[in-house]
């Protein structure tokens, strides 16, 4: 699905009418229908809008992957994330991989970082640092994996494409 599919099942869920969802944002019943059509898509500042109004992140309202609430678990925005290699749980409210680092061939080239619940300060969103990736294929294979999880309603995910890794002379090195 897309955008214009996801807004309406999302609306739906909400047990919003379109007048409804289009009070709530301040423009047409006929905008609505016409994002939920396909025909077109809300400013940017109208799809923060619709981020917060409906509980659910833009990642989420745009994703091709939207499967809606499965049960009684409601899409939050919110994972607990379990990293076996590095001993840190998180609940998380997003996920980043890192720029890839310029290293030997032992050592890992990215690193994945999540964002708390809760964490934002004055300064901007404080990360923590979540596990070490051998090359782009495993990082982007555990994003993409967390993101089906959280759009999916999956309360928790336990990382699987992460590399076991210890301190060598002041470098990281992945422990084959």
């Amino acid at each position: 699905m897309g955008f214009a599919e996801n807004l309406k099942q999302i609306r739906k869920e909400k047990g919003l009418s379109q007048e409804d969802l289009a009070e709530l944002l301040d423009v047409s019943r006929q905008a609505v229908s016409k994002w939920e059509l396909g025909d077109g898509y809300p400013e940017v500042d109208k799809l923060l809008l619709l981020s917060k109004k409906l509980n659910i992140s833009l990642d989420g309202l745009l994703d091709t992957g939207y499967t809606g609430n499965s049960g009684n678990n409601e899409y939050t925005g919110e994972i607990l994330i379990t990293s076996p290699n590095e001993n840190v749980i998180l609940k998380c409210t997003k996920v980043a991989s890192s720029q890839p680092f310029k290293t030997g061939k032992r050592s890992p080239k990215y690193a994945l970082y999540g964002v708390g619940v809760n964490s934002s300060s004055a300064f901007g969103e404080n990360s923590t640092f979540l596990a070490w990736y051998r090359d782009e294929e495993s990082i982007s294979n555990e994003i993409r994996e967390i993101q089906k999880a959280m759009t999916s309603g999956i309360a928790s995910y336990e990382l699987q494409y992460s590399v076991k890794t210890e301190m060598h002379w002041g470098s990281v090195r992945i422990v084959e």
